[in-house]
């Protein structure tokens, strides 16, 4: 088991910037990003994870997108609660696969893949957003970069989803400004 532990609201970041970067995501990839938050092997495998199931999670990602590139705090909260009011049940502990107890607002342990992250993503995002009063999250602002990030830590409201973004969109804004500044003749001011 990973030591990290269940992180619902990065697990969502992951996918849906994943599948925002490559709609067409294969299942084995899907997968893996899966595993990586801690998913059983058992449940990715064969009929368990499944191209359909894949799809099923695609789409929701995809719908989740939407809630993670929104910046205004009313919005945000609305698509939320729109979400959940469609795709969440009462809540549950569930203990499974040598986790410790934890909240499920899924509609049932067996539901599919769509409802699970549907439900524990926006519910990541909903107590992310009553925590912090404010999206804590976004599209990362560099250029051509299609990620998703997760910003709780204190200091200023992040921007984008890696220091190499940020530097990246640091240097290109200085190299800009250089040279908007440069003389018309191409000639060094002397």
């Amino acid at each position: 088991m990973n030591q990290q532990g269940f992180r619902p609201a990065q697990r969502l970041i992951d996918i849906a910037s994943a599948v925002r970067t490559t709609p067409d995501l294969s299942r084995a990839a899907l997968a893996e990003l899966l595993a990586r938050h801690d998913e059983s092997p058992d449940d990715l495998t064969g009929a368990a994870f499944s191209d359909e199931d894949a799809r099923e999670l695609r789409d929701a990602a995809d719908r989740m997108c939407g809630i993670l590139a929104e910046i205004d705090v009313d919005r945000a909260a609305l698509a939320l609660n729109s979400v959940l009011a469609d795709e969440a049940a009462a809540p549950r502990l569930s203990r499974h696969d040598g986790h410790a107890w934890h909240l499920h607002v899924d509609r049932s342990d067996d539901t599919g893949w769509g409802n699970w992250f549907l439900a524990s993503g926006a519910l990541a995002l909903a107590q992310i957003l009553s925590e912090h009063g404010r999206v804590t999250w976004g599209a990362c602002e560099a250029a051509n970069c299609r990620n998703f990030y997760l910003g709780t830590g204190p200091g200023s409201p992040r921007r984008y989803c890696s220091p190499t973004c940020a530097s990246r969109a640091r240097v290109a804004a200085h190299r800009r400004r250089k040279q908007q500044t440069a003389p018309a003749d191409g000639q060094p001011d002397g």
